[in-house]
């Protein structure tokens, strides 16, 4: 258990609670009887979150509204699911073919349109101003700090972890007042063009990519052996005294974080095999598909399965394809009608072939039961097409789904009304989310933990699990 935590048990605290009661009531019931009542949640090993930087619209995915006037509904139409009545858009066959292990939340709501608010949201559950856009730390940096690594792994890590929206640029995927070192490791480094919004892009870009996410972190000169990485690591310990004083600042930590980090995954084989996409076979990269998304979601499996514990697919802002899920239509955007975007390999298209096989390949390896996987981005688009094609930001209204650990799979949760603006059933937002989330992790999100100031923070200011989706 990490020190900084002042209080954090197997189970959040409003289940212990549960749980103690009904231990209680079955110490009076026949043994055998009593011994069944209590199945504890086995809390899940790992985390996959599919986080969709941008705004996925929601009518054309997860909650079409088939009966809707078209300048609601688009031209695409709906298609029937795994579930009986329930319906998802036809660009997304392979989603709805699977719709049976998904806990699919319609009723995603919360109060900003504004990309950069909703984002840090969504990424830590907090709600922020201006002035808090790098003060609070991601959910995957609060699991990494209680957590911490696993397996030679860090406990963060983002694939590729280069989306900036702006502009200007900025990096939202930060640790916050927990530190820079609690940041997640980005596989793809720092990006070489941060601003997504300048430069030329194609009308029609291809989907079809094969995309580089080796660290490169792995590569090293030849003559460079391991022998020789040891011994630089022995020469770092023993200056460690003669730099004390200095490594106390931010700016060091995060080098003795990095150093450490880069040392593990130089040196240890089965983490370097872990980023070998090469190691897949052919029909299974097909499958995911030969797009950024699947190859970044066929990384994220391979990371969980050699041990990550918290692994970010960053998927939305891009060099080639601009803000993708921002499709407003604007001018300078080259994009088609919303009708058709969104049946494109790199858009809606693309993010249900690639989800469908991660959730498949997870279920195949029997990793999915003790895998959570979630799908989140930081608001819906509005119900009505703009004068452009396009649609343009809402939080009132959009869709997200949870599979794997401890899911009550099989379900949709809320509904929206008839042009999918309003939730008619109580809206969960991004903390209701994040609750969730931390509940299926086994931590208690009343807890405590300490700044780099050693001042005391709760886990989550508001905000509780969504009922229902846990079993």
């Amino acid at each position: 258990m990490n020190s900084a935590v002042e209080f954090r048990g197997i189970l959040p605290r409003r289940d212990l609670l549960r749980v103690g009661s009904l231990s209680i009531a079955g110490s009076l019931l026949p043994g055998s009887l009593a011994a069944g009542a209590i199945e504890p949640r086995r809390p899940a090993d790992s985390v996959i979150f599919l986080w969709m930087g941008g705004g996925v619209t929601h009518i054309d995915s997860l909650d079409p509204k088939p009966e809707a006037p078209e300048e609601i509904r688009g031209t695409l139409t709906a298609i029937d699911t795994a579930l009986p009545g329930v319906q998802f858009c036809e660009t997304c066959p392979n989603l709805a073919k699977m719709a049976d292990d998904l806990c699919v939340v319609r009723s995603f709501s919360h109060d900003s349109n504004d990309h950069l608010l909703s984002q840090v949201y969504t990424l830590s559950g907090r709600k922020v101003t201006q002035a808090q856009l790098f003060t609070e730390p991601n959910i995957g940096a609060i699991v990494s700090h209680l957590l911490g690594p696993r397996n030679g792994l860090p406990g963060y890590i983002a694939v590729p972890g280069i989306t900036r929206p702006g502009p200007p640029p900025h990096d939202l995927f930060v640790g916050g007042w927990l530190g820079r070192e609690y940041a997640p490791f980005c596989v793809g480094g720092r990006p070489e063009q941060p601003d997504f919004t300048v430069g030329e892009k194609e009308d029609n870009p291809a989907a079809l990519h094969v995309e580089d996410l080796r660290p490169k972190e792995l590569d090293y000169p030849t003559e460079l052996t391991v022998g020789r990485l040891s011994s630089r690591a022995s020469l770092k310990t023993s200056l460690e005294h003669a730099t004390r004083v200095a490594e106390t600042s931010a700016v060091h930590a995060t080098a003795d974080e990095n150093f450490e980090s880069a040392m593990h995954l130089l040196t240890s084989p089965d983490v370097r095999q872990a980023f070998d996409l090469g190691a897949e076979d052919e029909p299974l990269r097909e499958r995911y598909g030969r797009t950024k998304i699947g190859g970044r979601c066929l990384l994220a499996r391979r990371l969980v399965e050699a041990g990550a514990r918290f692994v970010m697919v960053d998927y939305g802002y891009d060099p080639d394809y601009g803000n993708l899920w921002d499709i407003h239509n604007a001018s300078s955007q080259n994009f088609p009608h919303v009708s058709q975007m969104c049946q494109r390999g790199y858009n809606v298209a693309g993010i249900d072939k690639a989800f469908a096989a991660l959730i498949g390949d997870l279920k195949q390896r029997g990793l999915l039961e003790t895998t959570l996987v979630v799908f989140l981005t930081e608001f819906g688009r509005t119900p009505k097409i703009n004068a452009n094609g396009g649609r343009d930001h809402w939080g009132m209204c959009g869709s997200m789904f949870f599979t794997g650990a401890g899911v009550n799979s099989g379900q949709v949760i809320g509904e929206s009304d008839a042009q999918a603006g309003y939730p008619v059933t109580e809206g969960y937002g991004p903390a209701d989310i994040a609750a969730t989330m931390y509940a299926a992790m086994g931590i208690d999100q009343d807890a405590r933990i300490r700044d780099r100031e050693n001042r005391p923070h709760p886990i989550l200011d508001h905000g509780g699990p969504i009922p229902g989706v846990l079993a």
